[in-house]
């Protein structure tokens, strides 16, 4: 097991373009991924990029498989090891329109705060599993939601750099009072 320091924000290092992985089930990728469930599971945290951890390579992990007590009251989301991650946003079955839906988030690296970001509904991901075979799934909610934030790490995203409210930005112990003993605060 190996635990990895959480890079915060602030640090250059998460705001760079990550690069693609070339060559699946080597030993380094395994290593990687490991140190990511690892770490991930250690911040009690729903996902984790690799970018958070200082490598600068296209890789997720994300999924709980109990409540998470960061966010007690989502769903389950199914442990996921993604690689090269392309994400598509789709309309709602009935509708035809791609829907946006706003909700809260935090993260590991912004420790102790939380915001609402816009995410889409709605979305078909793709992208290969450690041994480079594809992954093709079509998820909606909460885990649409997990899946945008991770992958917005590869591109050098934060999540506050897609709050559109300030107002409904804050400390994660004065917004959610409940989760005050929760990890990232």
């Amino acid at each position: 097991m190996s635990v990895k320091t959480i890079l915060k924000m602030g640090d250059p290092r998460l705001l760079r373009m990550a690069q693609p992985v070339t060559r699946f089930d080597t030993d380094d990728l395994h290593l990687l991924i490991t140190d990511l469930l690892d770490t991930m599971r250690a911040a009690d945290g729903a996902g984790l990029a690799a970018p958070q951890i200082g490598v600068d390579l296209q890789v997720v992990v994300f999924g709980t498989n109990a409540p998470n007590p960061r966010y007690p009251e989502a769903p389950i989301v199914p442990r996921t090891v993604l690689v090269n991650p392309v994400i598509t946003p789709l309309p709602e079955v009935d509708g035809g329109l791609v829907r946006e839906e706003e909700d809260w988030e935090g993260c590991l690296s912004v420790p102790g705060l939380r915001g609402k970001v816009p995410r889409f509904w709605r979305i078909r991901y793709t992208g290969f599993d450690p041994f480079g075979d594809p992954i093709d799934l079509t998820v909606e909610g909460f885990h649409a939601r997990v899946v945008q934030h991770e992958c917005d790490h590869l591109i050098g995203k934060l999540y506050p750099m897609r709050v559109r409210d300030f107002s409904q930005f804050g400390f994660t112990s004065v917004l959610f009072p409940e989760l005050a003993d929760s990890p990232d605060d």
